[in-house]
């Protein structure tokens, strides 16, 4: 049974999928409704434990994930988890690295990698991926492709 966010919940993305994904900031409050049942954590030194199943990918504010591979692990697997589960993906401001992982597993869902910024900007947040090595991140990650 699948247990997803509602598509009028604060901060929630549909995918071209159908998938529901939540970005959001950490340094706002916990949004009204139901926790997360998977959530990833983009931020530059380990989050504090959370009641529901969380990875952290070390990614420092304005720059990319540390470990590349890694990344592409970890938003696939929250790519696969939001087609039956709550996934939220936040880090401390929710716009450049939320906005950037948003973008990537929007290629993960058949976006186009070029045009996968544009269509977080215009489905999550206006102010989605911050840099211009974010936006290259994201038009670099590739649907099955491995990224080292």
């Amino acid at each position: 049974m699948a247990v997803t966010w509602s598509e009028d919940a604060e901060g929630v993305m549909r995918l071209p999928s159908g998938r529901l994904v939540r970005g959001r900031g950490l340094r706002r409050p916990l949004p009204p409704g139901p926790e997360p049942r998977f959530a990833v954590y983009l931020l530059g030194k380990e989050p504090p434990p959370v009641a529901w199943q969380a990875r952290w990918l070390r990614w420092p504010d304005f720059w990319l994930p540390t470990d590349r591979r890694e990344a592409r692990g970890v938003i696939g697997e929250a790519w696969e988890r939001a087609a039956a589960e709550r996934v939220e993906i936040a880090c401390g401001g929710g716009y450049g690295r939320t906005g950037t992982a948003l973008a990537c597993l929007a290629v993960l869902d058949g976006v186009p990698a070029g045009e996968a910024v544009g269509y977080v900007r215009a489905h999550y947040h206006r102010r989605a991926v911050e840099t211009p090595w974010q936006r290259r991140y994201v038009r670099g990650f590739r649907a099955g492709a491995n990224i080292g």
